[in-house]
């Protein structure tokens, strides 16, 4: 138990310390003198301590021993005096490294103390237990003395009374100590047994808390995997959201025209090849044919790479296929659109290579593209005020020939209103071919 340090113990060290001067003073006054033949400053110089007094001179002449023994040097803190009283006097009262008794050494606490850890010392529980005792000798002396001055009171003087009124409240202020120490042992008692609790509820608190970092690891896995599968549903709903776009603009009668937005931005990616190529929406032949698409490279494929626009064709995977007859043998057109009243249109064909995969029954989503490489000069493209680019935007038409039409019929049968249903864009191009055939 710890308690903090009293005004008794300065007490005791105080009185401990002028018994101590006044045993050294003692010895250093008996000390023999062992011969007459010897000199009278040997004769009559005393060491105590490692110090040097004088008998005689210490009470004749004082400064005897400031000239005649100066520089004394304490052995235990290395501090030196040029007076042997003054050494004295700090061996016994001031020198902080000198191992001590404890001032309760006769109460049963015997430990030896460095000095200057006293105050550390008087916290402890060996000192505070000897405290308890001198305390508890105190209170029987007093009780001793109460029951001796009873009797002599009632005859006693009055001259008397003073000193017994300072006994009694001596009496009662050691009995309050007591009262006070035994509460504050109970009180240790009591922490002790809390800290015994303590000690046997913090394996089970560990065990909990062990148990609340592994459910936090599994959540943290948990939320990685939500996060993964949310990355994989984003990813879907890209994809989803790109379908939904194709569908807008999906055509059954092989033909699409392809409306390419933010082509100066487009064409940058291109460039830095950022993204090199891009797909159309997908378009059918039919509501049951083929599954077909358009691919365009803006700064150019292979040998057209920065000198022309590459334009290409490819045919997907469908549900449609194990109807339909493959290889795929039908022309192909492109148009790249005059924006302007000219309708000066750029319109280019090409007939599939039967033995190239490109054209055959797709095995994966889509077949390799096929198509036109250098299609449109890049120069042209990227003159401002070009016909072909206008608000940004550039109009692409991609259509299947199935009536093989003539080459010299395209620009008419690419001059006609889109707008019109497809089935009457072929009326009108075989009424012309019927025109021009009669002249």
């Amino acid at each position: 138990m710890i308690y903090e340090e009293t005004a008794y113990d300065h007490k005791l060290e105080k009185a401990s310390k002028k018994k101590a001067l006044t045993k050294t003073l003692k010895q250093e006054k008996r000390w023999p003198r062992k011969s007459r033949k010897e000199p009278v400053h040997a004769r009559n110089a005393v060491v105590k301590d490692g110090g040097i007094g004088n008998q005689e001179t210490a009470h004749a002449a004082p400064g005897h021993l400031d000239q005649s023994h100066s520089n004394v040097k304490c052995e235990y803190c290395s501090e030196q005096f040029n007076s042997i009283n003054k050494f004295n006097e700090h061996k016994v009262f001031e020198c902080q490294q000198l191992i001590v008794d404890c001032v309760l050494k006769d109460f049963g606490c015997n430990e030896r103390i460095i000095r200057a850890e006293r105050e550390d010392h008087y916290l402890t529980e060996q000192h505070q237990h000897a405290l308890l005792k001198v305390v508890r000798h105190i209170l029987s002396q007093l009780n001793n003395r109460q029951m001796d001055t009873d009797l002599p009171r009632t005859t006693t003087t009055g001259a008397f009374d003073p000193a017994t009124a300072q006994l009694e409240e001596l009496y009662e202020m050691l009995n309050i100590l007591v009262s006070g120490i035994e509460t504050l042992n109970k009180d240790e008692q009591r922490l002790a047994n809390e800290s015994l609790q303590m000690q046997v509820t913090l394996p089970t608190l560990t065990e909990e808390l062990s148990k609340v970092k592994l459910s936090i690891e599994e959540s943290n896995a948990f939320f990685e995997g939500v996060k993964c599968n949310q990355d994989i549903l984003n990813q879907d709903l890209v994809s989803l959201q790109e379908k939904i776009k194709d569908l807008q603009y999906v055509s059954y009668d092989g033909s699409l025209v392809w409306k390419i937005t933010n082509f100066r931005e487009k064409m940058i990616d291109a460039q830095s090849e950022r993204q090199t190529s891009i797909y159309s929406p997908p378009f059918y032949s039919s509501p049951n044919g083929y599954k077909m698409r358009a691919r365009l490279y803006l700064n150019g494929d292979g040998n057209a790479r920065r000198t022309h626009i590459s334009l290409f064709f490819v045919l997907m995977r469908s549900l449609n296929d194990p109807i339909l007859k493959f290889p795929f043998k039908y022309k192909v057109t492109f148009c790249l659109y005059d924006q302007t009243s000219a309708q000066r249109h750029i319109i280019d064909s090409f007939r599939p290579d039967i033995k190239s995969s490109s054209f055959q029954r797709p095995r994966l989503e889509m077949n390799i593209a096929s198509g036109i490489p250098k299609f449109f000069p890049l120069e042209a493209i990227q003159q401002e005020g070009n016909p072909y680019v206008r608000d940004d935007t550039m109009l692409i038409k991609i259509m299947v020939d199935f009536e093989d039409i003539p080459k010299t019929l395209l620009p008419y049968a690419f001059s006609l209103n889109p707008g019109l249903p497809m089935h009457i864009q072929q009326e009108m191009i075989k009424e012309e071919a019927k025109r021009r055939t009669q002249l």
